[in-house]
């Protein structure tokens, strides 16, 4: 029987990981987290003092590519399951401001999008699937059962990433989160390979002014009733 696959794409800061983790959680379905994927790529390549001055890689960074090992842990009691840079779970260093101004220069390269989305694909036949990101719906997956376009204002991204940041000790100004939302956007929606769209058949979903719950809500009724209907039972 063949697995459900579900996608979420949308902007930085607009919550698909926290709705993609809340609908793994109650169907029960293996979540992976491709932003991880390139910001766990991105530090790598920062402490393997590949990255460049103006952001770029180095013209050997080919090198590395073939021993570079990106997975995730098995879940946790919680369902939780963390990104792994060579067997070594890097999630605490993965969410800073540094590695988000650097994985938009290196996200962009096409050979280590192909690697990535190779490794994203592999999944599949494992289990029922969650994956968010910004061409899960368009490229990785484009026959997925159900897809989600996740959006909201870039101010409202950049407040919920400030906070992110705060929580997380860094000390930063809101303009400085603000100025990274709209790099990301520009650089996610104008580069060559997979740009950052809107998928085919996508569902909508602008939670600018919709807290978690409510978006979470919103999203599960739409799979609720796309599974009833397949499978022909009620799920709650």
């Amino acid at each position: 029987m063949k697995n459900t696959v579900i996608t979420i794409d949308g902007h930085s800061g607009c919550g698909k990981s926290t709705l993609a983790k809340s609908l793994a959680k109650k169907l029960n379905f293996l979540y992976i987290d491709t932003g991880a994927m390139y910001r766990a790529i991105s530090l790598f390549f920062l402490e393997s003092d590949f990255i460049l001055k103006n952001g770029n890689l180095r013209n050997d960074y080919i090198s590395c590519m073939s021993s570079l090992i990106i997975d995730f842990s098995e879940p946790n009691e919680n369902g939780e399951s963390f990104v792994r840079l060579n067997g070594k779970n890097v999630e605490d260093k993965i969410r800073t401001i540094e590695i988000s101004n650097l994985v938009s220069h290196v996200s962009k390269n096409s050979l280590i999008r192909k690697k990535m989305v190779s490794i994203q694909q592999s999944y599949e036949p494992k289990s029922n699937l969650i994956m968010d990101g910004r061409d899960i719906g368009s490229v990785v997956f484009p026959n997925a059962d159900i897809k989600f376009w996740v959006t909201a204002s870039a101010k409202k991204r950049a407040h919920r990433r400030w906070l992110e940041y705060k929580l997380n000790g860094d000390d930063i100004s809101i303009e400085k989160v603000i100025e990274n939302i709209n790099f990301r956007d520009h650089n996610d929606e104008t580069r060559k390979v997979s740009p950052l769209i809107r998928p085919k058949d996508s569902i909508e979903i602008d939670n600018t002014n919709l807290n978690i719950d409510q978006t979470f809500e919103l999203a599960f009724n739409h799979v609720k009733n796309h599974l009833n209907e397949g499978i022909g039972k009620n799920i709650n």
